[in-house]
Parts: C-alpha cells; sequence; structure tokens
C-alpha cells in the first residue's frame, strides 16, 4: 500500500478544479462560462484519467475527501461525492477507517503492441480482446455507404456491431458495411470470434490498403449503455474504407472508441529529401494508454 507521503506528492501534480475569484484570470473566467459541468463531476473525471494513467499505481490508496476538497478548493461533501462516483465504476472501494483504495487489475495498460504495417497492429488487436455482436443483418445500402463502397444506392450490403472488450471494459464500438458477396462467406458466429479482416483473407480476399479519417464525437444514448460511458461524453471516431489489391472497396468501418481507454499512434518517417514533408509510415490503435490529465474549472465549495 501507497504511504500518505507519496499520494500528497502524487496529488501535488494533478490540476486543480476549484480556484478564488481573484486568482483566476479573464481568459479563466471564460473558460468557466463554457464548461459547466458540476465540480464533483470535474473532480471524478480528472481523478479517473489519473487513475487510467497509472500515477497512484496498480494498488494502495487514493487522496482522502479532504485532501481532495483541500486541494480543488471544495466542500468536502463535492469530494465524497466524486469518489463515491469512482467506487460505483468498480475503479475503486472505500472502506471506513482505511480510505479509498484502488481495485486491483482495474488499472493500467491493458493491451500493447505495435506494428510496422496498417494492417498488423489491427489483427493483433482482434486476436486479444473480447468481442461481442450486437447486431447482424443485411440491409439496403444508403448514399454515404454506397459512396464508400463504390456501389448504388439500395445494394444490399451486410451491416453489424460490434463491441470490443480489454478485461471486461468496453473500449470500442464497431459499426462495418461489407458488400453481401463477400458477406455471405461468413456469419454471425464467425464475426464474434474471428476478425474481420481475418474473415476476408479466409475468402480468399487480401485486404491491401485503406484511407482512413480521425475525428472526435460525443457518445449518444445506444452506444453510452454499450461502453458504459455517459451519455455525451468524449469519444475518438475513425472512419475506414479498406480495398483489396484490385482496387475494390471491401468494408466501410465506423468505429467509436473510449478516449480514457484507447490512443492512436502513429509512426512518422522522413525520407532522404529534406525538403520533404512527414509522412505517416504506420498506424496503430491501442487500448489504455497513458496520456496527460486535462484541467477542470469551476466555482469553489459549489
Amino acid at each position: 500500500m501507497r504511504s500518505r507521503s507519496t499520494v500528497a506528492n502524487a496529488l501535488s501534480r494533478a490540476p486543480k478544479v476549484g480556484q478564488s475569484g481573484s486568482d483566476r484570470t479573464a481568459g479563466e473566467a471564460g473558460a468557466l462560462g463554457r464548461f459547466r459541468s458540476p465540480l464533483y463531476h470535474q473532480i471524478y473525471l480528472i481523478m479517473r484519467q489519473r487513475i487510467a494513467d497509472g500515477e497512484f499505481g496498480t494498488s494502495g490508496t487514493v487522496p482522502s475527501e479532504q485532501e481532495l476538497a483541500e486541494f480543488h478548493g471544495v466542500s468536502r461533501i463535492t469530494a465524497k461525492r466524486a469518489l463515491d462516483e469512482l467506487a460505483k465504476d468498480g475503479l475503486v472501494v472505500r472502506e471506513r477507517g482505511r480510505g479509498t483504495r484502488l481495485v486491483e487489475g482495474r488499472t493500467g495498460v491493458r493491451i500493447s503492441g505495435q506494428g510496422t504495417g496498417a494492417f498488423d497492429p489491427l489483427l493483433a488487436m482482434g486476436g486479444a480482446t473480447e468481442v461481442m455482436v450486437k447486431e447482424f443483418g443485411y440491409g439496403p445500402a444508403v448514399q454515404d455507404v454506397a459512396d464508400a463502397l463504390g456501389i448504388r444506392v439500395g445494394t444490399p450490403v451486410q451491416r453489424a456491431v460490434r463491441v470490443r472488450s480489454v478485461g471486461g471494459d468496453p473500449f470500442s464500438h464497431l459499426t462495418t458495411y461489407v458488400p453481401e458477396e463477400i458477406g455471405r462467406t461468413f456469419d454471425r458466429a464467425d464475426l464474434a470470434e474471428t476478425p474481420l479482416l481475418s474473415l476476408f483473407e479466409r475468402a480468399g480476399i487480401v485486404p491491401a490498403d485503406a484511407d482512413q479519417t480521425v475525428t472526435a464525437t460525443l457518445a449518444d444514448m445506444v452506444v453510452a449503455q454499450r461502453l458504459n460511458v455517459d451519455v455525451g461524453a468524449p469519444l475518438l471516431r475513425t472512419r475506414r474504407v479498406v480495398r483489396d489489391r484490385d482496387g475494390r472497396s471491401i468494408e466501410l468501418l465506423v468505429a467509436l472508441y473510449r478516449s480514457d481507454l484507447y490512443r492512436l499512434s502513429m509512426t512518422l518517417s522522413r525520407g532522404d529529401d529534406p525538403e520533404t514533408e512527414w509522412s505517416a509510415d504506420a498506424v496503430s490503435g491501442i487500448p489504455a494508454p497513458p496520456v496527460d490529465s486535462w484541467r477542470a474549472v469551476g466555482d469553489g465549495g459549489k
């Protein structure tokens, strides 16, 4: 178990929530108007991220109600509610007389790995995680799907929705669209047991390249329930169109990832010509990264 001095040192590096009015700059005052989340929720988000970053280790204690209240300049009731929310998430256990301690096995890096090719890490991730197929069926392609797959609107396509988890924690919500003739080479059970890229190869279809865009979005009610996050939680969104060796589009993927359990890792390289720009050689997704803590602001003690 970690000593209180160790916890205090870790706490000293954390971003603060509460500030007195005299300490706020004009810029911070403007930020207050844009960030109206309750203070307890801001502290909860900061602590959840710091736990995920491994700042308190994988076991031991986290700051007490009093320590959090004094550090963030909020009431003890506000700090208590933030710790209660962490307990509801199963990240900590609160025991009278023993403080608040981490639940071993619920923190830290779940999966690690890098690849030198665009598809290698995707296959590796598929084999190292658990998957649940939420939806599976066939229907007419809408405009966006038809454009991505290079087919006519209304052409039948397979649509599947999967949720991937690591260590029992759901981290990705994957919606795929595949041309019907390819989709008929596997069924729902296959998709639950084997990565889609491997199913393509089993059918004699070799994924060769892909176009991918990365943006941010918010969790709607359905996705929030499936990923075990709040409605409106920030998510990483990737949209990928995969092609075979003949240049035929074989898959449209729309993937949503929890921001606290996933990172996108990119390897950059530069050619021999010093005037050339940097380019991406390899892109891989890895659940459960260490990332910088974010800052939340609000009125102290409320």
